[in-house]
């Protein structure tokens, strides 16, 4: 008979949402719930807020374990600018970052790609589908590996990241 070690559950992924629009956030919450995904969501209205918390500027930092899923047509810092600041990064570089958008422009694909991005996804071609889509991210999500990214706050004693 052969054993098979027990392992400790893996923690819950996070999910960083970058959206500007209140309606399409809600639909995504619905989109979890209807399809039974507890992951913990913490939302940001643009790129600046976003990168801010990844950094550790703000009041807290994110956990280990977390996914962006990011639209792209926002104010201040759209999801490209943030996926190049992002990747651009010493800390942040691994981020998996998936774009969930309305944009079909070809320029934002191939940007969103070249800037190694893990997926783009055009809310229009979700439609009815978005909650298999959520579905499959969670079933993604549950059996790929994932780099751990610890970040601390930043102090006053200055940031942690030499290149701000």
């Amino acid at each position: 008979m052969i054993s098979i070690p027990q392992t400790a559950e893996r923690p819950a992924l996070n999910i960083i949402l970058v959206e500007d629009d209140d309606g399409d956030a809600k639909a995504l919450h619905r989109a979890f719930d209807r399809a039974r995904i507890a992951n913990p969501i913490k939302r940001f209205v643009d790129g600046v807020e976003a990168l801010a918390f990844l950094r550790g500027e703000l009041h807290q930092v994110p956990p280990p374990n977390f996914v962006v899923l990011s639209d792209i047509n926002m104010p201040r810092k759209n999801g490209i600018e943030l996926l190049k600041e992002i990747r651009a990064d010493p800390v942040l570089h691994k981020v998996l970052f998936i774009v969930l958008t309305t944009s079909a422009d070809e320029r934002d694909i191939s940007a969103a790609y070249a800037n190694n991005v893990a997926g783009y996804i055009l809310k229009s071609k979700a439609g009815d589908m978005f909650v298999d889509l959520m579905a499959t991210l969670n079933n993604y999500w549950r059996i790929v590996e994932l780099p751990d990214i610890h970040i601390k706050k930043v102090s006053d004693d200055g940031p942690q990241h030499p290149n701000h």
